[in-house]
């Protein structure tokens, strides 16, 4: 008799040990506003696909790349003012 062992894979996947730890849950909601702007700049570009970007749609795209920008400077200055001694930044 052959033994299926991926079944025993599937079933474990999700097992209470493989949760999320502080740490890691942390560390989403440090770039939440990143993710949250790379979807926004998405969004804009997203609804561009299929026709010619109007001036509103081209003023939404580059708000959105000014926000996602500034969202990831807001996150590696925070970092870099965290990994500081002294807490200088």
């Amino acid at each position: 008799m052959d033994h299926i062992v991926t079944v025993q894979d599937a079933v474990t996947a999700f097992a209470d040990f493989m949760e999320p730890t502080a740490t890691e849950l942390e560390a989403i909601e440090l770039e939440m506003p990143v993710i949250l702007a790379d979807v926004e700049l998405l969004d804009a570009q997203i609804v561009t696909l299929d026709r010619t970007p109007t001036e509103l749609d081209n003023r939404r795209i580059r708000r959105a790349r000014r926000r996602a920008l500034a969202a990831r400077v807001a996150l590696v200055n925070r970092a870099a003012g965290a990994s500081l001694p002294g807490g200088a930044a």
